[in-house]
């Protein structure tokens, strides 16, 4: 069996000095701190024009359209939940902020992961895990647990898992976090959600389970391979899986079938990912540095680290992060969550705490690799 070793940098925020380190399969290497070149961006709040009364509430995805000329959001309904409410929280804009469609009221009870795969077909979680407040609303109505296959449309093409129905098995999720699909039409799924499942799982582009790694109520685990709070999940060009293991504060790197290859703490305490067309990461972190307390674990604090947003570039070998964005006002938390990037770059993030958007516009030529 390959053997990952994982060893913890330092991060000093006086120098935006970001302590990184990326273990490699049986590669022993030595500690060092990573300099950052700055922060390029500017932040822009009011992009979004919506409707009179209606506002953004928990933004927990963002995705370019195809075309260019549109982004796709996922909102929970104005608020932080969607169940009982008769909002859309999947929002069509163009790029100059104009609301030009909306769907998906009465379908999800607390929307969470999000994708766009590569024939066009939008992908949501429902992210409220058993015995979690915020999924028990949903659970009385006999929702949540699953994943749903939409059209741009909001036709639903398929559903994965059982309506209200928690489990581990081959059939079933436990607040799904978060989607992702393969090049080659796998389904990837972070189950679940803070007190769910503790595991992803592979199954094929019809549904057919392929495998499970992790998992369990109560199996929360720092070792390698293992989960806590898996927040999100998202695949490279090349079929690389990137698992946001919030809980313990690091990404994990799978290959195509599903076995480790790196365990990377350099994005600080990620709670959403984005990987752009020219495999860019974006990280997005708005947890450090804040007392976490309480279940399901002990060791989900990490101190000493900024909130932000760390970008690297997937086509290097270790990922180093090139740019830190703080969080532009307050280091208040949890801040930012899910964010996302259009193809002029600007990056558009959730804030959890101040229920809004905000817009990070590049202010200078960034070399992180060719948007276009």
């Amino acid at each position: 069996m390959l053997k990952v070793h994982h060893r913890r940098g330092v991060i000093t925020l006086a120098m935006m000095l970001i302590g990184a380190l990326s273990p490699v399969i049986s590669q022993q290497q030595p500690l060092r701190a990573q300099t950052t070149s700055g922060n390029p961006y500017r932040a822009t709040l009011g992009w979004e024009k919506l409707p009179e009364g209606r506002t953004l509430g928990i933004v927990s995805g963002v995705i370019p359209d195809p075309d260019g000329e549109h982004l796709w959001i996922l909102d929970r309904c104005g608020a932080n939940q969607c169940a009982g409410t008769d909002l859309d929280p999947i929002l069509k804009f163009d790029l100059d902020g104009n609301l030009v469609d909306s769907y998906g009221a009465g379908m999800f009870a607390f929307p969470h992961g999000f994708a766009l795969d590569h024939q066009g077909y939008l992908w949501v979680t429902e992210g409220g895990a058993h015995g979690d407040p915020r999924g028990a609303l949903g659970e009385s109505m006999g929702m949540g647990h699953q994943v749903f296959k939409l059209s741009r449309q909001g036709e639903v093409v398929m559903r994965l898992g059982e309506a209200g129905v928690h489990g581990d098995d081959q059939s079933h999720f436990n607040g799904p976090s978060g989607v992702a699909i393969a090049p080659n039409g796998d389904i990837w799924i972070a189950d679940g959600h803070r007190g769910g499942n503790n595991r992803i799982v592979r199954l094929a582009g019809d549904g057919t389970f392929i495998r499970a790694i992790g998992g369990g109520i109560g199996s929360e685990s720092r070792e390698p391979g293992r989960f806590s709070d898996p927040h999100d999940i998202k695949v490279d060009s090349r079929g690389r899986v990137y698992v946001a293991d919030r809980g313990n504060s690091r990404i994990q790197v799978f290959d195509p079938e599903g076995d480790l290859l790196y365990i990377w703490t350099q994005y600080g305490k990620p709670s959403g990912l984005f990987i752009d067309p020219n495999d860019i990461l974006y990280a997005g972190d708005g947890l450090s540095g804040d007392l976490r307390t309480g279940p399901p674990d002990p060791w989900r604090s990490n101190f000493g680290w900024e909130k932000g947003i760390r970008i690297g570039d997937l086509k290097t070998e270790q990922a180093w992060v090139t740019y830190f964005i703080p969080q532009h006002d307050e280091n208040v938390g949890p801040g930012i969550e899910f964010l996302g990037v259009d193809f002029d770059g600007n990056i558009y993030a959730g804030e959890i705490n101040r229920m809004r958007m905000v817009r990070y516009v590049p202010v200078r030529p960034l070399a992180i690799g060719g948007r276009r």
